[in-house]
């Protein structure tokens, strides 16, 4: 266990950042999921919503440093072309 006082806020403030890093991660996995169930079901409309949706905050988290920006860059792109492919 840590002695220091500096010690232990570090720890506590270890377990804050990373319940927030969870959930920004897991927003960004469900809505990119929401995409693909989009795409899936063929209307393209409801997936350009959803890629619209995502984009931005998949970026966030890149920007955040959740996601690697070139991952971040890479997904958006993929998803784009799939929404695109739909018509």
């Amino acid at each position: 266990m840590a002695h220091h006082k500096s010690a232990l806020k570090r720890i506590r403030r270890n377990l804050r950042r990373t319940a927030i890093n969870r959930m920004r991660v897991s927003r960004v996995r469900g809505l990119m999921n929401k995409v693909e169930e989009a795409v899936a079901g063929g209307d393209q409309d409801v997936a350009r919503a959803a890629l619209r949706a995502a984009e931005p905050e998949i970026m966030r988290g890149a920007n955040r440093g959740v996601i690697k920006r070139n991952t971040a860059s890479r997904k958006v792109s993929r998803m784009a072309a799939r929404v695109n492919a739909i018509s």
